[in-house]
Order: structure tokens, then sequence, then C-alpha cells
């Protein structure tokens, strides 16, 4: 029997059957997420990020032997970027998709139980399609954020909307796209927290926090200085200081937008997030070092405090944000994080206080920097920054360079993984160029705040992708996967001694994680651009990922856009396993 629940902003439909018995999800089931395997309650499998899980049923001698054991359509003419990493929790799979919809469905058997739809206005500004990157599990409900920058609490048995929350205005640019991530904290109990999407329509970047069972603010911190932050709904601290390193009123529309989430480290109690590029692209327009975009942020989730800041790229004039995952891990005794960043450079920083310790480039030919100084810093090479239009004899374009990475970056949103049996990260990454230039530009409201041009263009004539298993102790890149297109897709590790990630020709692939050979693959049917995941059920040990090509390289690639043209959306839920009969031996 089916019951069909209407509300004002989605249809449920929820199967009264078979319905599993769900249990509360607590602040101790997503702390130790990583080292339980019979869920998935975390994106990151575990809010230090690492993506790494212990199951190695499935291992480098029989992965080869892995079929589908159910598939589910996400239907609809809306088939296109499914960028999610699924949840399981008590035989239910949560799952986000494209236009801001989510499903629960029975890890059993593959049938969906309910299906929510928000209802999106016109004139949404999503910057890099129309995608969401996953949701979050805190006791009885399931939470994630819309394209029209909100937030919505589920039901995790029905699929009914328990509240919603206003981010901010999405006229004036704001989304919403990650996947939010659930903290604990002394002082107000177990936190939601999010960050903002809109860094080219010239947002403020900002980090919250939020009560779980009723979505209030408790804590909001801006990551440009000269703006003031909250808690427990008045003003607390100023980030920054003012003018300190932006000039004039820009600090008021600087970018540095937190789009795709951060991590939480049980050890050091701290946040971390990752901040955009400045606003507008044009760096002429803003000398100095623009703090804090293009930067890895420590909070404190007791009151928003920033604990400590590392930028990576300051005066950013390449669009190079800084919002990719910090990964917590152990080096040598020392707590570490480590960090591919999409300027091309691979950081390893102390994430007690975030001293630099090393970094090194994970992609080749880098030419905007000649290194970096003992301190991290970038070495410009002043010939490699686009020129400045107020030089030029009309005024409206500066010198163009040629610049590598590209802007969509060295690595892009989708996350690494760390193994601590191999002690490597594995790392998605893209080998490519852009022509630059700059242009003026006004701000406006609502509209694009770039004061660039770009085409990005492939370097090499045999890949653009090219998963590379990297060393954070030595800089070593210990082996490479290369691949035709652009890699868009998560990374997961696993004790089988296996990699697993996906291409956008379609391809769900197993490696060896010791030395990166090709073990396994399978055709989805359309491009990967989700994050695979792995868990155990019943004894057996099952990987899924969500297939369904787009993001930003179809919209923004250029020349790069023309070598993917022929590849089909899509939107399907995969699942594998061993037959019975292998597991069993």
């Amino acid at each position: 029997m089916r019951k069909w629940v209407l509300s004002a902003s989605a249809v449920a439909l929820s199967v009264a059957i078979s319905q599993p018995s769900l249990a509360d999800v607590t602040i101790d089931d997503i702390v130790n997420d990583a080292k339980t395997t019979e869920d998935v309650v975390s994106n990151g499998l575990g809010p230090q990020g690492q993506r790494y899980s212990p199951l190695d049923k499935v291992n480098t001698g029989n992965v080869d032997k892995i079929v589908p054991v159910w598939t589910m359509s996400l239907g609809g003419e809306k088939m296109r970027g499914q960028e999610t990493q699924p949840l399981v929790k008590d035989g239910v799979m949560y799952i986000t998709g494209s236009y801001s919809r989510m499903w629960a469905i029975d890890t059993k058997t593959g049938e969906e139980i309910w299906q929510y739809d928000a209802r999106l206005p016109e004139g949404i500004l999503p910057c890099c399609d129309v995608i969401n990157r996953g949701a979050a599990l805190f006791g009885d409900k399931v939470i994630f954020g819309t394209l029209d920058a909100k937030l919505v609490a589920l039901d995790r048995k029905t699929g009914k909307v328990v509240w919603k929350k206003k981010i901010d205005d999405y006229k004036k640019g704001y989304s919403y796209t990650a996947a939010p991530l659930i903290v604990p904290s002394k002082a107000h109990g177990p936190l939601l927290v999010t960050g903002v999407s809109g860094g080219e329509f010239g947002i403020i970047g900002r980090v919250e926090a939020r009560k779980i069972d009723n979505g209030e603010l408790v804590w909001s911190r801006p990551t440009i200085e000269g703006h003031m932050g909250t808690l427990n709904g008045v003003d607390s601290t100023m980030t920054g200081k003012k003018n300190e390193s932006w000039p004039g009123d820009l600090w008021k529309t600087g970018g540095a937008a937190t789009w795709l989430g951060g991590t939480y480290d049980p050890d050091t109690k701290l946040i971390f997030m990752g901040t955009g590029n400045p606003a507008p692209w044009n760096s002429h327009m803003r000398p100095g070092d623009n703090k804090w975009s293009c930067s890895r942020l420590a909070i404190d989730p007791e009151n928003g405090e920033i604990k400590w800041g590392f930028q990576t790229t300051p005066n950013d004039g390449w669009d190079y944000d800084g919002v990719n995952e910090v990964v917590s891990f152990d080096l040598d005794g020392t707590k570490a994080v480590g960090t591919a960043d999409r300027n091309g450079y691979f950081y390893v920083l102390n994430r007690e206080n975030g001293k630099f310790i090393r970094g090194f480039p994970f992609v080749e030919k880098i030419t905007w920097a000649i290194g970096l100084d003992d301190n991290g810093r970038p070495i410009y090479d002043p010939a490699n920054r686009p020129g400045d239009p107020t030089a030029s004899k009309d005024g409206k374009k500066g010198s163009s360079i040629f610049a590598i990475p590209s802007f969509l970056g060295g690595k892009n949103w989708m996350p690494i993984s760390y193994s601590p049996d191999t002690k490597l990260f594995y790392v998605p990454a893209n080998e490519w160029g852009m022509d630059l230039w700059n242009e003026p530009v006004t701000y406006k409201a609502g509209a694009a705040y770039l004061g660039a041009g770009f085409t990005i263009k492939p370097i090499f004539d045999d890949h653009i992708g090219v998963l590379k298993a990297v060393d954070p102790a030595t800089g070593k890149i210990v082996w490479t996967m290369k691949n035709n297109a652009p890699l868009w897709g998560g990374v997961l590790s696993t004790g089988g001694g296996l990699v697993f990630t996906g291409t956008p020709e379609g391809y769900l692939k197993a490696l060896d994680a010791k030395t990166g050979k090709v073990l396994w693959k399978f055709n989805t049917g359309s491009g990967i651009v989700g994050s695979p995941i792995t868990w155990e059920q019943d004894g057996e040990q099952l990987i899924t990922v969500v297939s369904g090509w787009g993001g930003a390289v179809p919209l923004w690639g250029g020349e790069v856009a023309k070598t993917v043209a022929h590849l089909n959306q899509g939107g399907m839920v995969w699942t594998f396993k061993l037959p019975k009969s292998l597991a069993a031996k």
C-alpha cells in the first residue's frame, strides 16, 4: 500500500509496507563514523573527511568479481549533475539529486521509500550547474540545502518537512550545494554547520552553526575581514581588521564563498572550512592579500571564532578557490591536515595551529607561481598575472596570459581520500590551462561579478584527468592513472587495498591502492561525478555510487567542454557486491 503525502513545497511518497526500523543517529555515531562499517552517517565517511573504510571483504584478490545487485533511476527530466555522496543507516540509503531533490531507498531492494522535490523559484543563480553534494543525518532527521539558499530538515521515515530556514537571498546570487556538517558542542549541543555558495556574484562568504531541532541560528562567522560575526543573536567579533588587506569598500562585496562545506577534527575540536575566490576576479582592482579569501580556516564550534587561517593564494588573480576539503591525518606523530588546492599545490599543515609543514605541486607545468616560500606563501611570476585593463589602449581588455592550471583547478570540488594503510592521499586531478584576461567590472547585486574572460585548453594530447597517489611525507607522486576526460568525481579507499573512483566516460573503477593498477571497471551508462561509498549489510560488503554526468565542466570548460559534449546525462544509483558463493570463500 502506498500513501501520498502533499505539502506546500514538496511531494513525498511513503511506502507503508516493509518500513525499516530507524534508530536515531547520535553525535557519537557521526564522530565515530570512520570506525563503524555497517553504516555511513556523514559526508566523507567520518567528519575528518578521509573517505576511507576498513572493510576488506572486497579486496585486490576478488574485486574483479563484484557485480551489480540493484539499481534505481532518479527519473524525470532532471537528469544532470549527480554529485551526491549517499548516506546509509538502518537499511535506508539517503541521496540528494540535481534540482534540490532527495530520496530514501531500501538498501536491500533498491526500491524508493520516499522522494522529496523542492519547489525552486524562477531566477535561481547557481554558478556551476544544478547539483547537490549530499545531506546530513542526525536524530530522526535528514537535512540538506537547496539551490535557492534554503535548508530543509525532513523526517527520515516519511520525507515530510520538519523545518525550513532561509540562508540568504537567492536573488543576490546566494545558493547552497554542499552537504551540511554535524559537529559536537559543549555549550550548544550538536550543531548543524553550513557555508554559502555564490562567490561569482560578489556575495560575502560565511560559516554558520544552527540548532538541529529547529534550524535556529547559533553563530555566524563571515570569511572576509571587516564583517561582524554573531553569537546567540547579537554581534560578537569582527573578522580581521577592516581594510587591513582590502582597499576601499571592496571588502563589502569580497566573495570568499564557503561553497564546498567543511570537515571536523574530534582531536583538536576544530571545524576546518575552505574559502573561495575574492571578487571580482580582476585582481588589479583589489591590491593586497584580500583575507580571508582562498584560505583554510580553523573555527571553534563553541563560538564561531577563527583559531587560525592559512591563505593559499593571496591576491588571487586566477579564480583559485581555496575551498577544497581539509583532511585530518597523523604525520610522524604530528596532528596534520592535507589539502589539494585549485592552484595546483598540495599543502600539509599542522592542524593544531595552521603552521605550514610542506607544500608541493601535484599537477604539472604550473605557471602562475614559481614555487612556495618557507611559510607556504606562493612566489609569484609577475609575467603570469593577467594585465590591468586600465593600462590598455582602450581600457577594455588587459593583456592576456596562459595560466596553468585553469580556473577549474588542479583539483576542483571532487573529494580526495586518505588511506592510513598506505599513508597516501588519492587525488582526482586535472591537467589543463587557460587563456585569461581582465576586464573592467562594476558590482550589481545578482549579476556576475568577474571582470575577466577565459578559455580553458588541454595541455596534454593523451589525457586531462589523472588520479594521483600522493605521499604527504615526501611530496612524491607514487603513481598516476590517466583519463581522457576531466575527472570530476570523488575517491574512496578501503582496507581491502582498493581505491574506487568514477570517470565522465561512465566507468566506476577499482584500483590497487599501492600500484594504481586498474583491477575492475563497470560502465554505469552516464558520467560519474559523485562520490562512492562502501558499507556492510548482513555480513556482506556493498559499494554504491550515483551516476549522472554534469557539473561545471560542460558549462565552463571552453575547448575542454568539446571533448565531453558527446557524454550522456543521467541519474542512476548503482550498488555492487560479491556473489555470495565468492564472498563466503
